[in-house]
């Protein structure tokens, strides 16, 4: 089958590996859409890795016994790898497992593990079913696309009384803004790209402020009913600034959820911040898989939104043009197609 790597730095290529195998309650699925996330920032560094890409949507081709489910269920795959057994799996927050394993040593290799592929193996019980009617390239943004502030927003229980600030526009914060406007909620965007500012803003959002602009946050209170603050906020950035922007803009009581990842270490004054504004901080990874049926519903309802969402799709040949699109900042959410041609 063929597999995404990365040849070099800024090179890219696809080779052929051996094809997985069913295996226990492990399935092979053959991927009909795979989302790209940030394994772009791996290609610009030359990285080297056995996998590449942690999102799909495909169908069930083969299992090893009775299960969760058959060949021919059009599934999503969910990111990462987790043990089904620990309090957090069996509470639906599996991607917080901490009892995960080793893919290559239970399997024999790697093949398999890369969602950028053809083919691929998953436990079943981190599969959800596709309704009928949805298309491969919806369904799969249950993933990355819509997933991380799909859960931030749960936690927060954001709806229309809110006026909500999402800080960075890339996919994920385009994915907040899809899901805060299906919730009802006024949504404030941040970000520095001018074809961010714009996607967001054909998604609904109210408005949008260049965090370059000294007076950033005063524009960002001025657009809040009482200018004291927006009620919550979600980053999608992993930028230091932008997590102090957050906290800074919420209203005292207000709320903010960190979905971006970060390996720096943001200040926070727990006076200011925290005891005398009552602010409460949320770290959001992915959603609960409790909540797998409201996602489903909401992508069978806003299928256009979707549409504007997912900007590009490349072939698996074309690999290089669609890590290249990531890394101008010129695009939406893109989708890697292991078995059609590029459409763009």
């Amino acid at each position: 089958m063929k597999q995404v790597l990365v040849e070099g730095k800024k090179r890219a290529g696809v080779a052929t590996v051996e094809r997985p195998r069913a295996k226990d309650n492990w399935v092979v699925v053959k991927v009909h859409a795979a989302p790209m996330c940030t394994e772009y920032k791996a290609f610009a560094a030359g990285a080297s890795s056995p996998i590449w890409g942690h999102e799909a949507a495909g169908e069930v081709v083969e299992v090893a016994q009775p299960g969760r489910v058959k060949i021919g269920d059009r599934v999503v795959v969910m990111p990462m790898n987790a043990c089904g057994q620990c309090a957090l799996c069996l509470d639906g927050e599996y991607i917080h497992c901490e009892d995960g394993f080793d893919f290559a040593a239970a399997h024999g290799s790697a093949a398999g593990s890369s969602t950028m592929a053809q083919y691929l193996l998953k436990q079943d019980w981190m599969l959800l079913p596709i309704p009928d009617g949805m298309s491969y390239q919806h369904a799969s943004m249950a993933c990355c696309g819509l997933g991380p502030t799909f859960g931030a927003m749960q936690l927060m229980a954001v709806d229309r009384h809110d006026t909500l600030l999402i800080t960075g526009l890339g996919p994920v914060g385009l994915g907040g803004v899809v899901n805060g406007v299906y919730r009802g909620a006024r949504v404030i965007g941040v970000d520095s790209i001018d074809y961010r500012a714009e996607k967001a803003l054909d998604l609904g959002a109210a408005a949008v402020v260049n965090p370059l602009d000294k007076d950033a946050l005063g524009q960002i209170l001025d657009l809040t009913s009482d200018e004291r603050g927006v009620d919550k906020a979600v980053d999608c950035s992993g930028v230091v600034a932008a997590h102090r922007l957050c906290i800074d803009a919420a209203r005292r009581k207000g709320q903010a959820a960190f979905v971006g990842e970060c390996s720096e270490d943001t200040p926070l004054r727990i006076s200011p911040d925290m005891i005398r504004k009552g602010l409460k901080l949320i770290g959001s990874w992915h959603f609960n898989l409790a909540d797998s049926p409201r996602m489903m519903k909401m992508i069978s309802e806003i299928g256009d939104q979707l549409d504007k969402l997912i900007t590009h799709r490349y072939a698996i040949d074309d690999i290089q043009s669609a890590w290249e699109t990531q890394l101008s900042g010129q695009c939406g959410k893109v989708i890697l197609q292991p078995w059609e041609g590029s459409d763009v």
